[in-house]
């Protein structure tokens, strides 16, 4: 597999994961349940969009993915 795909392939993951922890917190809020703190999901979300930051900015630094040159 290219190297390229495995690394979207991770970071898509990994965004479908924030989200799904978005929505769990987003139940827990609204049904009220009080089994499961909804920090717990947030705190999850928070965690992984840190790694997925902390990938972005390996991949840039070792060339993996190269950045727009022209974003305009």
């Amino acid at each position: 597999m290219n190297m390229l795909f495995v690394f979207k392939l991770v970071l898509v993951l990994l965004l479908l994961f924030i989200l799904v922890n978005l929505a769990r917190a987003l139940f827990v809020m609204v049904k009220g349940e009080k089994s499961v703190p909804m920090s717990q999901y947030l705190g999850r979300r928070v965690l992984f969009s840190v790694l997925v930051i902390m990938l972005l900015l390996v991949a840039l630094a070792t060339g993996v993915i190269a950045p727009n040159p022209r974003p305009y």
